[in-house]
């Protein structure tokens, strides 16, 4: 880590409602000291940590303390209404406020309606107001026959439009074709919107082997690496030809680094996410059973994992997110450990960032990288440019990070509705010890839209 200090900024000398001294703060890139103010739930001045600056509350940070940016999460399933037995805002945002994560931006399924049209995007917004304790955004969803939705939602505020390739796992939100895309990707470009695709071809995988059984391998084949590189591959050339920007979801084959590496040089308008449970876990270590690791795409071997982690470290790949999915125990099939039968994604919203951290400084990286990929990153992906970072008329969402406090993960004390997680008994790295939104530590969240 770099230190040093940091040249006084200020917008007004009157007293703050909140200041925080830091000896290490993330801060333009950088670990420094700083004083920061905080007045009507925006940071109105980042000065010396010594600097005689007033405030009606004044917080020091410990010696073995990091003042970070509030983490955005830009791939969170809350699944409420309809699935809140699922997770539910009030579980999932208290869960990301206790990671450290203060923004989220919910998926427009697996709730019931999905978040396809503006009424059921209305129905969010009510049932999210009453019970987010973090700040919440979200995503609308391309489905066969609402194209004439994507205007209205864009206008009425989503940050952009998700869809599937291949059977999403629920009724509700079908896939699209090929040629459905193209027309989602035109219309979408119209008005400089933003398509995000869950990108695994349901050709290569309708031809690959039966994912039934307990052995992970068999599950790890159903899913294969061609499968993930020819979707990208297919989305790359529609964004080409349409000019619409598009995102890659939770990536997990590495193969497909190159590539994206490749049209982002030639100008294609492409970014690309990849999730903790790709960076910490390989498929060699899934115990037979173990279905609190089925995800889709798939935890593949640790070579993979390696290589994401170098296009993670290249700039290659833009964000590191969630892809928080969880569900109910009994989906998840622990009677038999089937891992064909089994509901698949990973609950991991409280734990991402120590998880992150934990496999990052073991490579090397720094927390100016944390905050870069799962704060600045996300943020900048949704048009938020007033949040995952510190600076002066930024919102205070603000995170007080021990980075060398170890602990072991308990499912049981999570604050994720059902105890289910691949993390469980996982030691790690990194504990969240404060967190304020919008400079304080007992507001609700705040439903945001897109500027």
């Amino acid at each position: 880590m770099s230190h040093g200090s940091r040249p006084s900024s200020r917008v007004s000398p009157v007293q703050s409602d909140l200041v925080l001294r830091a000896a290490r703060a993330v801060i333009g890139g950088q670990v420094v000291s700083a004083s920061i103010s905080v007045r009507d739930g925006g940071i109105v001045a980042i000065d010396p940590i010594d600097a005689s600056v007033c405030g009606a509350t004044v917080v020091e940070l410990g010696p073995d303390e990091v003042l970070l940016p509030g983490l955005v999460d830009t791939h969170v399933h809350v699944n409420e209404p309809g699935r809140t037995e699922w997770e539910g805002f009030a579980s999932a945002t208290r869960a990301a406020a206790a990671g450290g994560i203060t923004t989220i931006v919910d998926m427009p399924l697996n709730s019931i309606p999905p978040t396809v049209d503006v009424a059921a995007l209305e129905i969010k917004r009510r049932v999210a107001a009453e019970k987010s304790v973090v700040n919440v955004g979200f995503w609308g969803g391309a489905v066969p026959g609402n194209l004439d939705q994507l205007r209205p939602l864009h206008d009425a505020g989503v940050f952009g439009f998700k869809c599937f390739l291949l059977a999403s796992g629920v009724d509700e939100f079908p896939p699209l074709t090929l040629p459905e895309l193209e027309k989602a990707l035109i219309e979408i470009a119209s008005f400089d919107g933003l398509m995000i695709v869950h990108a695994e071809n349901a050709e290569v995988i309708a031809e690959a082997p039966s994912a039934a059984g307990r052995e992970y391998s068999g599950f790890l084949e159903s899913r294969p690496r061609a499968a993930e590189n020819r979707a990208i591959e297919q989305v790359i050339e529609l964004s080409r030809q349409t000019g619409c920007r598009v995102h890659i979801l939770h990536l997990s084959s590495a193969d497909a680094v190159p590539m994206i590496r490749a049209a982002k040089r030639d100008g294609v308008r492409v970014t690309v996410e990849t999730c903790p449970h790709y960076l910490c876990f390989d498929a060699e270590d899934v115990p037979a059973g173990a279905t609190q690791f089925k995800c889709c795409p798939p935890i593949r071997e640790a070579g993979n994992r390696e290589a994401l982690w170098q296009g993670l470290l290249d700039g290659t790949i833009d964000t590191i997110v969630t892809d928080h999915s969880p569900c109910t125990p009994d989906l998840k099939r622990f009677d038999t450990g089937n891992f064909g039968d089994a509901w698949g994604g990973i609950a991991s919203l409280q734990v991402s960032l120590a998880a992150v951290w934990t496999e990052a400084r073991s490579r090397g990286c720094a927390l100016t990288d944390i905050v870069r990929w799962m704060a600045t990153n996300t943020a900048d992906q949704v048009g938020m440019t007033n949040r995952g970072r510190i600076e002066v008329g930024c919102a205070a969402d603000l995170v007080v990070f021990a980075p060398d406090e170890k602990f072991t993960v308990d499912v049981a004390q999570l604050y994720h509705r059902n105890p289910v997680t691949a993390y469980d008994r996982l030691g790690l790295s990194g504990v969240v010890r404060r967190s304020w939104i919008s400079g304080s530590e007992s507001s609700t969240g705040r439903l945001l839209a897109r500027a």
